[in-house]
């Protein structure tokens, strides 16, 4: 995430100087230490946070734990790694507190600017998405054109929206109202919102509150006044991730005014320091529940404090990869590329077909984001550009049906056409064809050669399982005179790459096979995980290099 890139890169010179060394000394913890706190303080966390952090972690790296490991510098990370999701909330995170009876009402507050009124649309539309019917409600009746921001977020994220006031309204872009006036009863809205939606079996109330200060008690007073009226489940407190150090008195005081249930962290995006999230989570005891990465409707994510320690310390963030992967891909579609990959049939319209599924998770830069190492990439990821997909999309489109089958086929003339109807050069035409051809030959490879150390691949044809001492005999027995025999011996073992045995049943030993720890994933990124669900180090830059 931006908000975490600075962090991120000092925590890993931080700890770059250790990996070199088979014993650590209390001279190279301190200096480690001093990084970190100098990291800490320049991602504008607060100071009480920092000074316990680090002396917990000092602690912990002086004893035994770490002098009597057998990698040091790998213990220092993992007691980091703890300590940090520890900072972010282990213990207090938990899910939504839904009601037992229907609805649960939510309640959003916070800053003026934070982003309330947007998040309520990202909210509503993840409820949504999760088989819930919210009802989206307009009791900001201060900000000018807030309640008509709301129709619109909410009309984006078919939502309905509960707005019978209309607030404060602007004439030709100035307002028309003092600032902070405000007009009709928003408590009333509120009230009334609750009641409709117990009439229409509306199982979910988000209430969008006017924004406030801390220091403001007569706002404060009508967000108390809200809350007495309606009871609601949960109280989120909404703040910028770019506020810094200011985060912890914000937090106190809304705290103390409204007694928020959890915390909900905007603009992740955005490339400040993220102190924020190092802040509120350890001062205010209360659960991040949700955090928003983007500007998009889907640019938001339930909040994991280990999952979000992982990114920070460029450990990656594959749980969540799954997880989204999960919700897109069609796993039967993903078994049949499988299949192509492994019998050489595989071509450029199927890899359309996978990357427009890959796709469907977000920006490329995101996805590549959620991979370990991918700190070290940076640059790259920041320089690239997405509409190199649209690009390559264009020339395979541009293909006739038989050319994405084989594109052996394309010849000069055909590559000219191809170049000329999809708006590039010959050169581009030639460097897809180049690139797709060596990825395919690498993927083909990975499966009929799984066996030789690629992690995720079994069974007796893969050189794993009870078979696996006779992997040369079944071998050898595989390359009959007979022409009719050999060919159902092939197609036997295309099946067990597919997860089928001879006779059609799930043979369950297959690289292939469905696998209770991983979605469906794409072809490609499903050869390259594991059964834990890990990726190589190098598999970013394969999938970013097919497309350059």
């Amino acid at each position: 995430m931006a908000a975490f890139s600075s962090l991120t890169d000092r925590l890993s010179n931080a700890f770059k100087h250790l990996k070199s060394k088979g014993k650590l000394s209390e001279a190279d913890i301190d200096g480690t230490i001093r990084e970190i706190r100098r990291a800490l303080l320049d991602a504008d966390v607060a100071l009480d946070v920092v000074r316990s952090f680090t002396g917990r972690i000092r602690e912990r790296a002086l004893g035994t734990e770490v002098s009597q490991a057998l990698n040091p510098a790998q213990q220092v990370v993992k007691i980091v790694n703890e300590e940090l999701t520890a900072v972010l909330g282990a213990g207090v995170d938990r899910p939504l507190n839904f009601a037992k009876n229907p609805p649960t009402i939510i309640m959003l507050a916070g800053l003026q600017g934070a982003g309330k009124t947007t998040l309520a649309g990202k909210l509503g539309y993840w409820l949504k998405d999760s088989g819930h019917t919210p009802l989206l409600v307009a009791a900001d009746l201060q900000r000018p054109n807030a309640v008509t921001q709301l129709q619109v977020v909410g009309e984006r994220a078919g939502v309905p929206v509960y707005a019978p006031e209309k607030g404060v309204q602007s004439d030709g872009g100035e307002a028309v109202a003092s600032p902070g006036l405000t007009t009709g009863d928003p408590v009333k809205v509120a009230r009334d919102a609750v009641a409709l939606a117990k009439q229409k079996l509306y199982d979910t109330v988000i209430i969008d509150t006017a924004g406030r200060l801390g220091v403001d008690e007569e706002l404060m007073k009508q967000a108390r006044d809200i809350r007495d009226a309606v009871q609601p489940n949960e109280i989120l407190f909404v703040i910028d991730a770019m506020i810094g150090q200011d985060a912890v008195q914000t937090a106190k005081a809304f705290d103390e005014g409204v007694d928020f249930t959890g915390v909900v962290l905007s603009k992740l995006d955005g490339d400040a320091r993220g102190g924020a999230a190092l802040s509120v989570a350890s001062v205010t005891g209360k659960p991040i529940l949700f955090a928003s990465t983007g500007e998009g409707l889907k640019d938001f994510e339930v909040f994991h404090p280990d999952r979000m320690a992982s990114r920070i310390l460029d450990m990656g963030d594959i749980l969540t990869l799954i997880e989204q992967a999960q919700k897109q891909f069609d796993e039967e579609e993903a078994r049949k590329a499988a299949i192509k990959i492994s019998d050489g049939s595989f071509g450029l319209d199927d890899f359309l077909d996978q990357l427009q599924q890959v796709r469907k998770l977000g920006p490329m830069k995101n996805l590549l984001g959620m991979i370990p190492g991918m700190a070290a990439h940076r640059k790259e990821l920041e320089q690239f550009d997405e509409r190199e997909i649209d690009r390559t999309e264009a020339i395979i489109r541009s293909m006739t049906p038989a050319e994405r089958r084989d594109p052996s086929i394309i010849d000069g003339s055909r590559r000219a056409r191809i170049a000329y109807g999809s708006g590039v050069t010959v050169s581009q035409v030639n460097a897809l064809l180049q690139r797709f051809e060596q990825a395919a030959k690498m993927m083909k490879r990975m499966s009929n050669k799984a066996g030789a150390g690629m992690p995720g691949f079994s069974g007796p044809a893969m050189g794993g399982g009870k078979g696996k001492g006779k992997g040369k005999k079944g071998k050898k027995k595989s390359k009959s005179g007979n022409p009719m025999k050999r060919e159902a011996e092939e197609k036997a073992l295309r099946d067990k790459l597919a997860g089928k045995s001879s006779n059609g049943k799930s043979s369950g030993g297959s690289a292939f096979a469905k696998k209770p720890q991983n979605p469906a994933l794409p072809a490609g990124l499903q050869d390259m995980m594991g059964d834990a669900g890990e990726l190589p180090p190098n598999f970013g830059g394969g999938l970013s290099g097919l497309l350059h």
